[in-house]
């Protein structure tokens, strides 16, 4: 890809093997330092021998290393991207990308990581997607690795983030990615309101399910051609924050499909929950009466929320679920379809319902996991270290988001962060007008960036409503207690992957059936009898078996 051809034409697979007594060097290893002494010489060419937490991470010879690149259908990668020239100038480290579509890049990950033909670097992973890979050794166990990643450590512990990483622990204690880390998490998604028409029929924020409904119905009156209310991804982004408030899991957020039971101490199916079925039946509800856009469930997502910006434009929709850069598509779509329309998008905490006003977990957001060919390397050190700052140095993160400071943006005294005025960033809106695109023409704001995050930088470059959203989520909402760890050993994950995915496929295509009124209500207890006779209860067994045996050995 032009300049993104290898300085050297020798694979980096081809490189020697080192000795085995290399991992026990890095196992053994206490701090981020690569001493010339050790045995595992081959393996710590290229490192840095003092590398510590805020410190510029700079390899002492040119090198290449591969990483595995998501394309998303309005931002394909380009080989003219400032991104890897600023990254190799200031690391001496190029990258190499081996590009996959955003429409099939998990099943890409996994054909490749399984043929053993992925690139050294698996970005986008998020926290329980290395499971698959453990069994077969094709991706390294990272907590074997950790204590070379001094910024990792240094924010894991700032952040107060411990007792989450221990979470990520598979049956054999060990975890196989690393997350991006957030020092302050809310929901990502939620519901993003038109203000004013909210304020022009009476109706407040609401805080709750119910209050939606009302304000709702206040809006079907007033614009009765309308469907007030309307998800855009599938329905999976709304039942995800719903589905917290009516205490259960469901869409993005369904996971493995169970539920900790704290009573109990034990694990539940979510989707034969009574809290499930209120939810169900609340949004059925609102798709009965003409307030909830039925065609917005049923939509697939490219990725963007072009359709859904133009029903908001035409006034068709007055609510929908989208995250921060969702704001900025429906601004700029309202503005397209009127110059000098006044208008006020909010994006609002999510609702609170029957279980309180609880959110999701405080979460951590995608990380990487390393090939495990990657640790036969003699640059394997220095590609650790690379990582280390790539993913969680100050610096870098800042860099990622916002490229070159005196380039494309400026700093202040206090660390306020402004945008060149020849540079946009349109994904926020920011300088729209502007003649060169941070992410689309420079590489920069890409998925990269969004991994690791201070509160501060966050602020950067999201709209002071979000602030505001980031406020009032902390303030009034409670993060739901994250379940207990229940990672199934290789035989386990077999068995529990050919009973989920049946299991979900009914869950699925039943709770469309229900809210969209193809199937009625009357028929739930059929419905949680044809998922006992797909071996529910022997799921469930399972799950269990494994909570209690992890709860045992730690």
């Amino acid at each position: 890809m032009g300049d993104l051809t290898p300085r050297s034409r020798r694979p980096w697979r081809a490189v020697p093997a080192a000795v085995a007594a290399s991992s026990l060097l890095l196992l053994a290893a206490c701090s981020g330092e690569a001493e010339e002494g050790d045995a595992g010489l081959d393996h710590t060419e290229g490192s840095m021998t003092d590398f510590a937490a805020d410190q510029q991470f700079e390899a002492t010879e040119p090198l290449d290393f591969s990483i595995l690149w998501t394309d998303w259908p309005e931002l394909p990668i380009k080989d003219s991207w400032q991104l890897f020239d600023e990254i190799e100038k200031r690391t001496n480290v190029r990258l190499q990308p081996t590009n996959i579509p955003f429409s099939d890049a998990t099943e890409k990950r996994s054909l490749l990581i399984s043929a053993g033909d992925a690139p050294q670097i698996i970005p986008l992973v998020y926290t329980g997607e290395d499971a698959p890979f453990v069994s077969s050794g094709a991706v390294l166990p990272m907590s074997d690795y950790v204590d070379l990643m001094p910024n990792f450590q240094k924010y894991v512990e700032e952040w107060d983030l411990g007792d989450m990483i221990d979470n990520l622990r598979q049956d054999d204690g060990k975890y196989y990615m690393v997350p991006g880390l957030q020092e302050v998490s809310v929901p990502v998604f939620s519901m993003i309101i038109r203000k004013d028409v909210f304020d022009e029929v009476g109706a407040e924020v609401p805080e709750t399910w119910d209050e939606l409904r009302v304000a709702l119905e206040k809006i079907k009156a007033k614009h009765p051609d309308s469907k007030p209310l309307a998800d855009g991804f599938e329905g999976q982004s709304m039942l995800n924050y719903a589905a917290h408030a009516f205490g259960t899991v469901a869409g993005w957020g369904f996971g493995n499909g169970t539920f900790w039971d704290e009573g109990a101490g034990e694990f539940t199916y979510a989707a034969t929950s009574d809290g499930y079925k209120e939810m169900v039946e609340y949004f059925h509800g609102l798709v009965e009466d003409g307030l909830l856009d039925p065609e917005t469930l049923t939509t697939v997502s490219d990725g963007s929320a072009n359709e859904l910006s133009e029903k908001v434009a035409n006034s068709a929709v007055f609510a929908a679920s989208g995250a921060s850069g969702t704001v900025a598509e429906f601004q700029l779509a309202l503005q397209e379809a009127d110059p000098d329309a006044e208008f006020e998008l909010v994006q609002i905490a999510p609702p609170g319902g029957p279980a309180g006003q609880v959110v999701e977990p405080r979460n951590f957001w995608h990380g990487f996991m390393i090939s495990a060919e990657a640790k036969d390397d003699p640059h394997f050190v220095a590609l650790i270290q690379f990582l280390d700052w790539l993913y969680y140095s100050p610096d870098a993160r800042e860099m990622l988001r916002w490229g070159v400071e005196g380039e494309t943006y400026t700093k202040d005294a206090d660390g306020t962060i402004a945008i060149d005025p020849d540079y946009s960033l349109d994904a926020y809106n920011i300088n729209p007008d502007a003649k060169t695109d941070l992410a689309k023409d420079l590489g920069f704001s890409t998925f990269l960036a969004e991994s690791t995050e201070s509160r501060d930088l966050k602020e950067s470059y999201n709209s002071d409503q979000f602030v505001e959203y980031m406020d009032r989520v902390l303030e009034s909402r409670t993060p739901r207690d994250p379940f207990p760890p229940s990672p199934l050993d290789d035989a386990e994950l077999e068995q529990a992957s050919l009973l989920a995915t049946p299991l979900k496929d009914t869950v699925d295509t039943n709770t469309l059936k229900f809210i969209l009124g193809q199937r009625p209500l009357t028929e739930w207890d059929d419905y949680v009898t044809e998922l006992e006779g797909q071996n529910l209860q022997g799921y469930l067994d399972l799950i269990n078996g494994a909570q209690q045996r992890f709860a045992e050995k730690n």
